[in-house]
């Protein structure tokens, strides 16, 4: 049997629950792929409710670029969506008319009204140069590209657990990437978006957890060029790279903004420009298990160094004042994000 030529998606259920399935993906390459994939299944992976804002404007291919939230006295809340459509079609009548059906179909009563506006061009070009203030203390604790001599509240895993080595003996075309870490939700999907953010491409590929939660990945990548990676300076600073995403790919801090305490969530930004999937539901999920209510919520980009990031700004309702609340705050919140639960 031939292989064929077009692109195909085929997924093969298990006769047994319990075992995974299997979905086979046939279309070109190119760099970036196993991330692209990863982003996916990862997508659909968390996928655990249907009424999920966040998943109706990613399936209908709008990109939010910022969010804000808020309660009003009566207990009812306002979601204001900053997006771009990437059909080019949300100025027509017909596109709109259809995101606000989708979202209505999905959320239900519960969904009071749905309008779509096109922002000015002034205002647009405020919301591209926005960035509110991040304490320098914040900015300098949480996007800090070195491994931490201290862990992060709820880690399982520690820097002598985790390594990523690289190897140019065991193959003549590729360079072999061996990496030991701590296993966690959208673990390919980091080691993935990292590999595409340095233009590598991955040949073959292997992956194995035990019951304890330790991996093994080893990959037979090569440059975008054909070439191994030879030199010793990128070698390094894409194994540093690799360890810190593994290591801390979401960062999470509860601190107190005034009288007032705040959740801060940051992941790092894809070159391509693509998020990580679903973290606001996952940060709503946590929240809502810790019987804490939100007042408040913005989602922003912030280049900071050389890399943008994602920033989830969340003001928590009074009552949070101790160190150890804010601890289980923060500890229950990273679970959650990471699938230690």
């Amino acid at each position: 049997m031939g292989i064929p030529s077009e692109d195909l998606v085929l997924i093969r259920e298990s006769e047994n629950p319990e075992d995974p399935s299997v979905i086979t993906v046939n279309c070109p390459d190119k760099t970036g792929l196993g991330c692209d994939l990863c982003r996916i299944i990862l997508f659909f992976g968390l996928s655990i409710v249907k009424g999920d804002v966040n998943k109706v404007l990613y399936e209908l291919e709008l990109t939010i670029r910022r969010v804000k939230v808020s309660t009003t006295p009566d207990g009812k809340v306002m979601n204001l969506f900053f997006i771009i459509d990437t059909r080019e079609l949300l100025h027509t009548k017909k596109r709109q008319e259809d995101t606000c059906d989708r979202l209505r179909s999905v959320l239900g009563d519960i969904m009071i009204s749905c309008e779509i506006e096109l922002v000015s061009a002034e205002h647009a070009t405020r919301l591209q140069r926005w960035s509110s203030f991040l304490p320098p203390a914040i900015t300098e604790d949480m996007f800090n590209l070195e491994l931490p001599e201290e862990l992060p509240t709820g880690s399982p895993s520690t820097p002598k657990s985790l390594s990523v080595s690289m190897d140019n003996s065991l193959s003549p075309a590729h360079t072999l990437i061996q990496i030991h870490c701590q296993d966690h939700k959208g673990l390919i999907y980091d080691i993935m978006r990292t590999l595409k953010d340095y233009n590598i491409q991955i040949s073959y590929g292997r992956f194995s957890a035990n019951q304890s939660g330790n991996c093994e990945v080893d990959l037979f990548v090569m440059q975008v060029d054909g070439k191994k990676i030879i030199d010793p300076n990128k070698q390094n600073a894409l194994c540093s790279r690799l360890r810190m995403e593994l290591f801390d790919p979401l960062r999470v801090r509860v601190v107190s903004r005034g009288p007032d305490t705040e959740l801060l969530v940051a992941n790092p930004v894809e070159l391509s420009g693509r998020g990580r999937p679903l973290v606001m539901y996952d940060i709503t999920l946590a929240l809502k298990m810790l019987e804490t209510c939100i007042f408040s919520a913005e989602i922003g980009r912030h280049v900071i160094g050389d890399r943008e990031w994602e920033v989830y700004r969340i003001l928590l309702e009074d009552g949070h004042e101790s160190s150890v609340e804010r601890n289980t705050i923060e500890e229950g919140v990273r679970k959650m994000l990471m699938g230690w639960e």
